[in-house]
């Protein structure tokens, strides 16, 4: 594994983490599924010209299909019922506890339908990554509110199956074909999901200002493009319960970056959660030295 290789994940969490920064920006001049569906087209629109660039082959209609699957749920379901539960009250500390749930709720469903096998070691890893998830948001759990209701629980907790399902749905229809053209096909289907919900319930309007602007443009190449790749590429090399472990790593860098960039408060206790949660993942994500990497397993065969 070269130096670039083992890079990948830290660059992702990174990457990921962002996105709820610039969530913050633009949600306040746009409405969530109207701001989604606008940022999928964009996206789009930009792998449409980088496709001839690069020579991306075409993946065939059930590769398609199943690419566009993977995107209703990736993109569509889970970042539009985020967005819309944040939009509609629920607490981000509250939002991020039950996001945490992800990784192991992708581990029991990769178990299932992958005979991915998750050691005891792993699941104490998952475990202690959820504690240090809480640990790392606790602080943020007085702001909970009037916004706590079933319908805002509701859309963050079919977000989380949403992202679970379709990370498994990936890597078990077409983690082997074309990552550039499967990820143009992933966005087809988030549109889709994202343009039909806002008809209906939302007004389609943007107040279009430097932050949104800024959020769009940001989201759209930095996450839509750049971490999406990146957790193509590890979906692929990677076993799905240890790829989805990552997401423990998020909340802990977010703060981070709220700090940096808004002077959150960043405080003792959350400093101990990141430190919890960063053992935990390492705990999740090692590799016993009989198991080989799975480019290596490939090669051995």
């Amino acid at each position: 594994m070269n130096d670039l290789t083992r890079a990948i994940p830290a660059l992702f969490v990174l990457l990921w983490a962002t996105g709820f920064i610039g969530a913050r920006y633009a949600m306040p001049w746009a409405e969530p599924f109207t701001f989604l569906w606008v940022r999928f087209a964009l996206t789009f629109g930009v792998l449409l010209l980088i496709i001839p660039m690069v020579n991306a082959k075409a993946i065939g209609p059930r590769n398609a299909f199943h690419a566009a699957i993977a995107g209703v749920l990736m993109h569509g379901v889970y970042l539009g019922g985020v967005f819309w539960a944040v939009r509609n009250g629920l607490p981000a500390g509250f939002a991020g506890l039950i996001v945490g749930l992800q990784p192991m709720l992708t581990a029991v469903i990769a178990g299932l339908f992958l005979g991915e096998k998750v050691t005891g070691k792993h699941w104490l890893g998952l475990v202690v990554g959820l504690a240090g998830v809480i640990t790392v948001l606790s602080p943020k759990f007085g702001s909970i509110s009037g916004g706590v209701t079933v319908a805002t629980i509701g859309a963050a907790v079919v977000a989380v199956i949403a992202m679970s399902v379709g990370t498994v749905w990936q890597k078990r229809f077409v983690a082997t074909a074309d990552l550039v053209t499967v990820t143009l096909y992933q966005y087809v289907g988030g549109w889709a999901v994202t343009f039909l919900v806002s008809l209906m319930i939302e007004t389609q309007e943007f107040v279009l200002n430097g932050e949104l602007v800024f959020a769009m443009v940001w989201l759209v190449f930095v996450l839509s493009l750049g971490a999406i790749f990146l957790l193509m590429i590890l979906i692929r090399e990677g076993e799905v319960a240890r790829v989805a472990s990552l997401f423990y790593l998020v909340p802990a860098v977010t703060a981070l970056l709220a700090w940096f960039l808004f002077e959150e408060t960043l405080t003792p206790v959350q400093l101990v959660g990141m430190a919890i949660t960063t053992f935990g993942v390492a705990l999740a994500t090692r590799r016993t030295p009989r198991q080989p990497a799975p480019a290596t397993a490939r090669a051995s065969r």
